[in-house]
């Protein structure tokens, strides 16, 4: 017990607001803010991903000119994932495939799958051994396919400025399923700019593309937004550590993420440096985003068995220089 407050919302607080108009009309949003100067929003009907993300009031994420889309918009044909792309500074992707729609095993499977357009049936938060903890649970599934589930929590620290990302995927069907998840975070202005300081613990680094290679020195160097750009993306070998870094030396703030190289065993640098597609992807996952018949083929697809479960841990940490 605190004697010099009335109500713990005076130091951290979680709040539930909905979106009026627009796309997003509806949508549930959960504000948390931690009390150490750390402010992220759950967006309960997009998979509990974090959209927005904030370090003493300054912005560290991207939010794309989608803005906030309700799930009721998300179009699986082609690439029409774009049109409800909010990015934000997570967007969870899979669970039956990442990366460019493709074929693969007889089923047309969609551009970064769909599990991020997906409302969460169930949540419910607490405040547990020093940590704001929200619990979130999401159905991929359909008839004669996949029955996956998502089960997410989130831990806010109240006691550092830092949060973790815990995932259990479950095959409750009676069928062997690829698995492909992307944590798709995105770094945006003014946390990202020109003078941004990036690293990877890659022992390799890799260009996606013939575009990528032509500029490969210069993957942890970032530019002005241009006119005309056309993404680049590196694809990152970290076996030891896993582990990710941004920092703005102008504002002496960054943020920086961990994960289990074994589990999370493809790290994807998204470098997009255009006008208003002003953004860093900084993306831990078990695949690249070539698409899921490329995986296969490569020998780097992942599946779950009928009632097995697959878990994964993302910790951001965010720092003051």
């Amino acid at each position: 017990m605190n004697p010099y407050i009335g109500h713990d919302s005076q130091i951290w607080s979680v709040e539930e607001h909905r979106l009026v108009g627009g796309k997003g009309d509806g949508m549930r949003l959960l504000e948390i803010s931690s009390g150490t100067g750390v402010h992220l929003t759950v967006s309960l009907d997009r998979a509990a991903d974090i959209s927005r993300l904030r370090f003493r009031g300054i912005n560290m994420g991207y939010f794309s000119p989608c803005g906030y889309v309700g799930p009721a918009y998300y179009d699986r044909r082609e690439d029409h994932f774009l049109k409800s792309f909010t990015a934000g500074f997570l967007t969870t992707c899979g669970l039956e495939s990442v990366g460019v729609p493709c074929e693969d095993g007889g089923e047309q499977v969609p551009m970064h799958g769909s599990i991020a357009n997906v409302p969460a049936e169930y949540y419910r938060w607490e405040e547990e051994d020093g940590e704001i903890v929200v619990h979130a649970q999401m159905r991929d599934e359909v008839i004669f396919g996949r029955k996956l589930k998502l089960i997410r929590e989130i831990r806010v620290s109240l006691t550092e400025a830092s949060f973790t990302i815990c995932d259990r995927i479950v095959n409750e069907g009676d069928r062997t399923e690829p698995i492909e998840l992307l944590y798709h975070m995105n770094m945006g202005y003014p946390l990202l700019d020109e003078d941004s300081i990036v690293e990877v613990s890659s022992e390799q680094v890799r260009p996606r593309n013939a575009h990528a290679a032509e500029d490969l020195e210069n993957w942890m160097h970032m530019e002005k937004p241009q006119a005309g750009y056309e993404e680049r993306c590196y694809y990152h070998e970290c076996k030891k550590e896993g582990r990710a870094s941004i920092c703005q030396p102008k504002l002496g703030i960054g943020l920086e993420i961990r994960f289990d190289p074994k589990k999370l065993d493809c790290f994807t640098e998204w470098k997009m440096m255009g006008v208003r597609d002003y953004v860093l992807g900084l993306e831990c996952g078990n695949c690249y985003p070539d698409g899921r018949d490329v995986m296969r083929r490569d020998g780097r697809l992942k599946f779950l068995e009928p009632g097995k479960t697959l878990t994964y841990h993302v910790k951001v940490r965010l720092l003051e220089k």
